[in-house]
């Protein structure tokens, strides 16, 4: 118990201190965990061999991670994502695995090892490359759904791979019995693999596959059925760690069916939280998990940096970086070319290639049961851990290396719109100081909505404080289009330009006449010209601060609440009421002071707001007299 205690007050003290120093400094959250490992680690020696163990148990704060990842995608963003998915994902895996491979059996090794060190670094780190995309916003570019697509592609992998390895060894295993039945080494999953508790153990072929689809046909359908029962009976204890408790049980139970069935635990986590992304329990599952997954993933960061072995480090330094620079240097021309296949900006371009050139956490899988199955010797193993290690730790510095790019290329050049691929009832085009309330207040009420905003600086800002939002021409039909105009029911035109306002309006209107759309007014004309043009509601974007600064001064000036309120509420309605009545007498294109009638009926209408408004101040005004005496 003391061991332990003092352990984990290593652990959490290294990042309290490095963490917020590392991101005072600039260089990310991940970066400071990893330091916190290297310092605690290899230079002072405070953590040692119980690293890897704790590495194993931390490695679930990935899979929490998708799990939170899933809650934020929408079923149909998942499948307008497949052919990135597949295409883009597949690609960077096999052309990365040929060339790798290729390039190990060009130095001396054997076939087996040669596609086994291919296979290791064909993958790219899910926990680092995620955690830093939201962290900086980049997670809703076009060119961080590459990413996560392609990261996505590599966890699904992993399967296969593992189930492959065994075939490459020296000494080759046995792992299909005349039945067609699979052995331990073709479900194995490592080290940690579950063995004596697997569902698919010497089953054939076809049973397998079968029990498989059942485990992912068993997630979806609790998520779908089971979710709501079970939080209604948690909700009659109200006991609020016993929502924390299910959130936990969820993804643990999840984690743990799909490793008795040979999946990824990150897959089924991934693919369960995708089926809950719509139900009225997402944000509570969001906020119970989020803490852990962001403590579980900082001591996975952590273990990675105390894990490296500088005494294999210094034996040959040169040898060791040369290879892990060529190993990154390889992926990020692959990733590059991809990218540019698939069309990617240049600014997604650089991002996706720094992004995912390092190797993964996966890799330290694949290297240990390779080491099992005799694929490879412990020397080799070894210096390849050493390598993803180490990658891993120049990841955030490329991180650093985009940003410094993309502010070079944003100079001077008019930046991409996104690519618009969620869908939500609530339009919100415009993200300006209005903008950013209405959202906020719709959000708060439980509903989706869909932002669009061509200021990019505003977008990014949102990003970061972890609000949704695109960046693109609200104008555009195909923009509209894509955030789900069709479907929509409300639209609310925010966008600072009066002109494009009303375009917006007079198109959605046409397009959409049973939208209901709401739009910000910049004075009186352009609330005719919005009216003109198909606005439902019209909200002049001063008009409420300043009744309510009126009857402040009112308040202060001697009237009581209520009077001052009565009077705020006559002149709201007097003044809604004018605006209807001139807008009958209001001709397009024409300035108001050119059209008499118009000016006539404003000073006759002025001048009984005036009159109402001193009756009602003189009777408030007599009655209080008449309280007093």
């Amino acid at each position: 118990m003391d061991t332990f205690l003092f352990q984990a007050t290593i652990y959490l003290g290294a990042a309290v201190i490095a963490v917020p120093l590392a991101a005072r400094l600039g260089l990310g959250s991940v970066l400071g965990y990893l330091l916190a490992g290297v310092i605690i680690g290899p230079l002072t020696g405070l953590v040692g061999s119980e690293t890897r163990d704790l590495q194993h148990f931390a490695e679930f704060g990935v899979v929490m991670m998708l799990f939170l990842i899933g809650l934020e995608l929408d079923p149909r963003a998942l499948w307008n994502m497949r052919h990135r998915l597949v295409g883009l994902g597949g690609l960077q895996i096999m052309v990365t695995l040929v060339v790798i491979s290729f390039g190990a059996r060009v130095l001396g090794f054997g076939w087996g090892t040669s596609v086994a060190i291919g296979m290791v670094f064909a993958l790219s780190s899910t926990a680092i490359v995620l955690q830093t995309l939201s962290e900086k916003g980049l997670m809703q570019t076009s060119g961080g759904r590459a990413t996560f697509s392609v990261l996505l592609a590599q966890d699904i992998a992993v399967i296969p791979m593992l189930a492959a390895l065994p075939l490459l060894a020296v000494a080759s295993v046995v792992t299909l019995a005349p039945d067609g039945s699979m052995s331990d080494a073709a479900v194995a999953h490592g080290e940690d693999h579950l063995a004596s508790l697997s569902l698919v153990e010497g089953l054939p072929g076809w049973g397998v596959t079968l029990v498989t689809l059942g485990a992912v046909a068993a997630v979806i359908l609790a998520g779908v059925f089971l979710t709501r029962p079970v939080f209604r009976y948690i909700h009659q204890a109200h006991l609020r760690e016993m929502y924390t408790a299910l959130a936990l049980l969820m993804v643990v139970a999840i984690a743990v069916l799909m490793q008795m069935v040979g999946l990824s635990p990150a897959l089924g986590t991934f693919l369960a939280g995708v089926v809950l992304a719509n139900s009225e329990f997402r944000h509570e599952l969001e906020s119970d998990l989020e803490p852990f997954k962001g403590l579980l993933l900082g001591l996975f960061f952590i273990t990675v940096g105390a894990g490296i072995n500088f005494d294999l480090l210094w034996t040959d330094p040169t040898g060791i970086l040369a290879l892990t620079v060529t190993i990154m240097a390889i992926k990020g021309v692959i990733l590059f070319a991809l990218a540019t296949l698939f069309k990617l900006h240049r600014k997604d371009r650089w991002l996706f290639t720094l992004g995912l050139a390092q190797a993964g956490e996966f890799g330290f899988v694949l290297i240990s049961f390779s080491l099992q199955q005799g694929v490879m010797t412990d020397a080799l193993g070894g210096r390849l851990l050493l390598v993803i290690a180490l990658s891993m730790l120049i990841t955030p510095l490329l991180f650093i290396a985009y940003e410094m790019i993309q502010r070079r290329m944003t100079e001077g050049e008019q930046a991409e719109p996104d690519e618009v691929n969620e869908q939500g009832k609530v339009i919100i085009a415009g993200i300006g100081r209005f903008g950013q309330i209405v959202n906020r207040l719709v959000r708060s009420a439980g509903f989706e909505t869909v932002v669009v905003d061509n200021d990019l600086a505003t977008v990014q800002m949102m990003r970061k404080f972890g609000y949704r939002g695109f960046f693109g021409d609200p104008t555009r039909p195909d923009l509209l289009k894509a955030a789900g105009l069709d479907d929509a029911k409300v639209l609310v035109v925010a966008i600072d330009d009066k002109v494009n306002a009303v375009k917006l309006v007079r198109y959605a209107r046409k397009a959409r006449p049973g939208l209901h759309i709401i739009a910000r007014a910049r004075d009186r004309v352009h609330v005719h010209e919005l009216y003109d043009a198909g606005a439902d509601d019209i909200v002049r974007e001063m008009f409420d601060s300043s009744l309510r600064a009126g009857r402040y001064a009112l308040e202060n000036l001697g009237l009581t609440e209520f009077e001052a309120a009565e009077i705020e509420q006559a002149f709201y309605h007097h003044d809604r009421a004018a605006l209807r009545e001139l807008a009958k007498l209001w001709k397009p294109g024409v300035p108001v002071t050119d059209l008499p009638d118009y000016v006539a009926r404003a000073r006759e209408l002025n001048s009984s707001l005036e009159t109402e408004l001193l009756a009602r101040a003189q009777k408030a005004e007599g009655k209080r007299k008449t309280a007093e005496d």
